[in-house]
């Protein structure tokens, strides 16, 4: 059974980085593509970001792109999200999973517990 493991997260002021990590376990790692989601207080999830299994191909939704980069290290097990210039409304419960098609969101199936980002302004 994969489990995903998310770190990284924490407060920061506006216009500030951070850099979440996600952990997964078990050895198909490199075969699935990885995503990075997104809930905030009384919203629905939201799709962050998504990286193909190869490293290839990156996907952003339109409020991240230019500030966030996904990555993975098919070697370590582990993908990651660099969060530049942040905003107050990117504050959220962030979650990486595991999914077929890194732009197919119900692709995705297994998901960490979540790492929580605050932004103060």
């Amino acid at each position: 059974q994969v489990q995903l493991v998310e770190s990284g997260g924490g407060l920061v002021q506006a216009g500030g980085s951070l850099r979440l990590s996600c952990a997964a376990s078990g050895r198909t790692f490199s075969s699935y593509a990885m995503g990075w989601f997104r809930q905030a207080p009384g919203k629905e999830r939201e799709y962050v970001a998504g990286i193909s299994w190869s490293t290839l191909n990156t996907y952003y939704a339109d409020s991240v792109k230019g500030r966030f980069t996904i990555s993975r290290d098919n070697t370590k097990n582990t993908v990651y999200l660099q969060m530049n210039r942040l905003k107050p409304e990117d504050a959220a419960v962030y979650y990486c999973a595991r999914g077929r098609i890194a732009t197919r969101h119900t692709s995705f199936d297994c998901w960490g517990q979540g790492t929580q980002v605050t932004v103060s302004s």
